[in-house]
């Protein structure tokens, strides 16, 4: 075939004619391959990082690092040009599964394979637990719950970068801004105290992180070396994990042995709202609410120090009255319905490891 009679589909690319067109169509491929590369890559080439318009700030916290913390002003600032907005972080935070109706989060946690598996681990690791609350005080259910609730039993420890949430939620989220300033404060040094690598740490969308998912402070002040290797590992070391949840309960002063929830049988429903409390403060007594009409479902004693809860039930309105050991759990996550969720699912493992004894 002569080369007048050549085909001229779309897959020619040069046309020796035409150095101009040839010139043209080599830069337009090269743009689609780089486009390509950076699309493969996780990039996003045609929207700017909102990110880019802090620089400033990410700067002035970056001196604020050196100033106050000694950190190398130069080293934090290219660990900050690493992060990444994430939008599907903002989405997350806006929407927390706290959100939900106490029947359907229930749900979330108290399913029979998320019970079995904790009965389970609780079976695997009956020798460490029962060291830890020898130490500690706190009882084994509860420890295997939070674990559970957290990340199925360190199964799921997360899929954000922490270094990502935490800036995005520092400089992107200004009704939080404040707080996940100081937790990424909290990252950095704890990376320098603990050696890690900050750009391979994944955790949830607000930045807790390893198998009871602490935060960058109560990483550092809570964490201990459950092990006995030297190192706070909560990443991938289930005794310190456990140990370090342990000492976190103890630490907000949980009581070994004492009643945490019970329902509770209201006779007046008048009476309910003046007992609520959203601050979830200990802020009457069993005693108190007794003589209002509202009487637990258990033996508490009149002078302990209570809360009440009113929680949307399948079908009508749920009453529970919370001690102290129910507020250290909120101490944890302040959501009620994360620590009832707990207590339970805690009662149901127990019950679970009793059948399999």
């Amino acid at each position: 075939m002569s080369r007048n009679c050549a085909p001229r589909g779309r897959w020619t690319l040069l046309d020796n004619e035409n150095p101009l067109m040839n010139t043209l169509l080599l830069r337009h491929w090269l743009f689609a391959l780089m486009i390509a590369l950076m699309i493969a890559l996780g990039a996003s080439p045609l929207v700017a990082d909102p990110l880019d318009d802090q620089r400033d700030a990410l700067d002035e916290f970056a001196a604020h690092m050196a100033e106050t913390h000694g950190l190398d002003r130069a080293g934090v600032n290219e660990i900050l040009k690493d992060a990444r907005h994430q939008q599907g972080i903002i989405d997350a935070i806006t929407s927390p599964a706290e959100a939900l109706p106490w029947h359907r989060y229930r749900r979330i946690f108290l399913q029979e394979d998320r019970i079995s598996e904790g009965a389970e681990f609780m079976a695997e690791h009956r020798e460490l637990l029962e060291e830890i609350h020898g130490q500690y005080g706190v009882d084994a259910a509860i420890l295997v719950a939070i674990v559970g609730v957290e990340t199925r039993y360190g199964q799921h420890p997360g899929q954000h970068r922490v270094l990502d949430a935490l800036v995005t939620l520092a400089f992107d989220y200004p009704p939080r801004a404040g707080f996940f300033r100081s937790e990424l404060e909290h990252f950095l040094l704890l990376a320098d105290e603990e050696d890690l690598d900050v750009s391979d740490i994944r955790g949830s969308y607000a930045g807790a992180m390893g198998i009871p998912q602490f935060i960058s402070s109560s990483y550092r002040h809570y964490a201990v070396d459950g092990s006995g290797d030297g190192s706070r590992d909560l990443m991938n070391s289930v005794p310190d994990a456990l140990a370090s949840v342990a000492n976190y309960f103890a630490e907000h002063r949980w009581r070994e042995g004492e009643p945490v929830v019970a329902p509770a049988r209201v006779e007046d429903t008048d009476r309910v709202d003046e007992f609520l409390d959203d601050g979830m403060r200990l802020n009457t007594t069993v005693g108190e609410l007794r003589a209002a009409g509202i009487k637990p479902e258990a033996d508490f004693d009149d002078d302990a120090s209570a809360l009440l809860l009113a929680l949307d039930g399948d079908t009508e309105t749920e009453h529970w009255i919370g001690l102290h050991n129910f507020r250290v759990i909120t101490r944890y996550n302040h959501s009620p319905l994360y620590a009832l969720a707990t207590y339970q699912l805690a009662g149901a493992i127990r019950d679970q490891d009793e059948r399999n004894q």
